[in-house]
């Protein structure tokens, strides 16, 4: 896994997201699947980026300690565990939630707009109607991690 810190073309929100390697970064973006969680862009560039480069192991300071090297960059095992948690968790809150599949655009609008009852719901849509839906004020917001549609697995 990779992570790059992107920005959309338009407002120029900077934000990060992880990629399996550069290749798929460019697949998705050219597929249209990568856009800004603020905006909902999808003309998004990799922006730059500071390299986490750790000091030399033998660096000493003043008083002859080695000194310590800081590397934000979680350790492999760490980024595993964190994004078992976040599909744990996501996966948790979609359990009270009633997949729609293609029509999620339609029944967002349409519970927003009081013709059926309010519920969580998840599906799919294309990234005008995302668009379209957050100019309208309908609350919607991307998931973190990509889902199958139910009875879809082996």
């Amino acid at each position: 896994m990779i992570v790059f810190d992107l920005q959309c073309e338009g407002a120029g929100h900077v934000f990060e997201a992880w990629f399996g390697s550069s290749a798929d970064f460019e697949d998705q973006r050219e597929r249209g699947l990568v856009a800004c969680p603020l905006c909902g862009s999808d003309k998004v560039r990799k922006a730059i980026m500071a390299p986490a480069v750790g000091a030399k192991g033998n660096r000493q300071g003043s008083e002859g300690k080695e000194l310590a090297v800081s590397n934000d960059m979680p350790e492999p095992a760490q980024m595993k565990a964190m994004l078992e948690t976040l599909a744990r968790e996501q996966a948790k809150a979609l359990e009270k939630s009633d997949y729609v599949g293609k029509d999620f655009a339609s029944e967002a609008r349409a519970m927003h707009d009081g013709e059926i009852d309010d519920r969580p719901i998840h599906g799919q849509t294309s990234l005008d109607e995302a668009k379209a839906l957050v100019e309208d004020g309908v609350p919607v917001a991307p998931l973190p991690l990509p889902i199958r549609p139910p009875k879809t697995d082996n």
